[in-house]
């Protein structure tokens, strides 16, 4: 890599290592492949041209390795139930602390495609057509799965009393 590609890599660092946090839930696996990723790539013999290339092909090789981490991970336990997380029953007095822990417990709790596909839309801005190029699926199936997920997070938020995700408006300029 030169030195124009670690100025690629560093302007994405923020978003890559939220995307990381959103697909392991937890700061040190994040931080982990983050650091993995970034060896990855830093030592790839062969790296695109352009930023928004670069940017896509930076995701999907951390997607990529927390592909094979999962995979490793259910070959070597087999069918382990994971526990949810959960809100702690005592009352909180801060409302917003409350709503951002239901949020942040209802992203949780998403099935993996729909956390994945949220992360990569809502937490690192991606566009449709980018994310349709990071999971090798067609720009199309990207709307619906998003639409999909959105949906699910709303349900998950009223069931626990929080409004709504915002409206589609808000997310035209991504497509």
């Amino acid at each position: 890599m030169h030195g124009t590609h670690d100025k690629w890599l560093e302007r994405s660092s923020k978003q890559l290592f939220a995307y990381a946090v959103a697909l392991t839930r937890d700061q040190d696996k994040a931080s982990d492949l983050f650091q993995e990723c970034v060896v990855r790539v830093i030592s790839a013999r062969s790296v695109p041209d352009n930023e928004r290339a670069f940017r896509t092909w930076l995701f999907t090789v951390l997607r990529n390795l927390w592909i094979d981490q999962v995979r490793a991970r259910n070959r070597e336990m087999e069918l382990r139930s994971h526990l949810r997380d959960s809100i702690d029953p005592e009352p909180l007095i801060d409302s917003i602390i409350v709503n951002r822990m239901s949020v942040r417990q209802a992203f949780a709790s998403l099935r993996s495609e729909h956390r994945d596909i949220l992360a990569l839309i809502d937490i690192a801005g991606f566009r449709y057509g980018d994310v349709a190029e990071i999971l090798s699926i067609p720009k199309g199936t990207v709307m619906s799965r998003v639409s999909r997920a959105r949906r699910a997070m709303a349900n998950l938020l009223q069931e626990s009393g929080i409004a709504g995700l915002p409206d589609k408006k808000r997310h035209a300029h991504r497509a």
